[in-house]
């Protein structure tokens, strides 16, 4: 078996919509390729984890600056297929998307997790990431 992690080439981002979808089972396939290719315009990348050439799982990126982090790197949409967690593939995707931060010129990373995604939480405090705030929402409609 053998891994790779890598940036997914623009025109091969649309692979990763099942597994987005898994991510987001509520939301229409359809209005998740639309989100898509908005974030696309918007500058939103993806590490792709390949096993045997086989999309296992991925990593959104957004690269900005922010006036209290100053240039930083975001993990968003994190996701492994269920049957290859719990064996380092995670820990390997973070490290690759935090040493391409730091190719970028980023000095920091951080991340939204959802209060009940206690899985998600334990990961990142166990990667020595730490709760600082609190992430607020409220429909415009």
């Amino acid at each position: 078996m053998t891994t790779e992690i890598k940036l997914i080439p623009k025109d091969k981002l649309v692979s990763i919509i099942p597994l987005i979808q898994r991510l987001n089972p509520n939301v229409p396939e359809t209005t998740l390729a639309i989100r898509h290719e908005e974030m696309i315009a918007q500058g939103y990348q993806c590490a792709g984890l390949y096993l045997d050439k086989q999309l296992i799982g991925i990593c959104g990126i957004w690269i900005m600056t922010k006036f209290y982090i100053g240039k930083h790197i975001e993990p968003d949409n994190v996701y492994i297929l269920p049957e290859y967690r719990k064996l380092g593939f995670g820990k390997r995707l973070l490290e690759w998307v935090q040493e391409y931060g730091k190719s970028q010129g980023c000095i920091a990373s951080e991340l939204n997790c959802y209060v009940n995604n206690e899985t998600g939480n334990r990961f990142w405090e166990q990667e020595g990431f730490a709760k600082i705030g609190y992430h607020y929402q409220k429909p415009l409609e």
